[in-house]
């Protein structure tokens, strides 16, 4: 069983927890586990968790799209509702945002069907991401949303390595435990450091 220890942030409402040991992956191995189960499902945690990456796109970013990678659409779901308050540039002619997740081929390559598409295709998509390890799943994603015909308008991810180890060259992210923004979108504004 793990041993899994709580820890506090500087937002009383959100609180990491992690596990010491060796943890494998198909691309790498870590000696820490954050574990980010509950702030996925539990809606509390997950409008705790938008607020905070919200702050980083606020006036700054157009986001027609997030695109939820590891679980993650809860989160996503509280980040577009977040987005679409006042103070926020939407591009969408509904005044509102696609939440999307993709599907992933044997080679781990992502894919959208033929109904999702159209979600990227000309609109500047938020990539979501739970973590970052490597970078392998993020140069997926940031992949998928060019050849899907998008821009990649962010990234924002809330438990990383810091800094990434390879990290896609086209599109860098900062260290872990901020809300992150790739450089290729505007610079944020803001950035929260937990």
């Amino acid at each position: 069983m793990i041993n899994m220890v709580k820890l506090p942030t500087n937002k009383s409402s959100l609180f990491l927890r992690v596990a010491k040991g060796h943890f494998a992956t198909s691309h790498s191995h870590i000696n820490y586990y954050i574990d980010v189960t509950t702030q996925k499902a539990r809606l509390s945690e997950a409008k705790a968790v938008a607020k905070e990456l919200v702050a980083a796109y606020q006036h700054s970013t157009i986001v027609d799209t997030v695109l939820c990678l590891d679980g993650t659409q809860v989160i996503g779901t509280c980040l577009a509702n977040e987005l679409t308050k006042d103070g926020f540039a939407n591009m969408n002619a509904h005044q509102t945002i696609y939440v999307i997740t993709p599907e992933y081929t044997s080679g781990s390559q992502i894919i959208l069907r033929d109904n999702l598409a159209p979600m990227v295709r000309g609109k500047h998509v938020l990539i979501l991401s739970a973590s970052i390890t490597t970078g392998y799943t993020v140069q997926a994603a940031i992949e998928a949303v060019n050849y899907y015909g998008g821009t990649v308008a962010g990234l924002s991810v809330w438990a990383s390595r810091s800094p990434p180890s390879s990290t896609p060259p086209a599109c860098p992210t900062t260290p872990a435990s901020t809300a992150a923004t790739a450089p290729c979108a505007r610079p944020a504004s803001t950035s929260t450091r937990w």
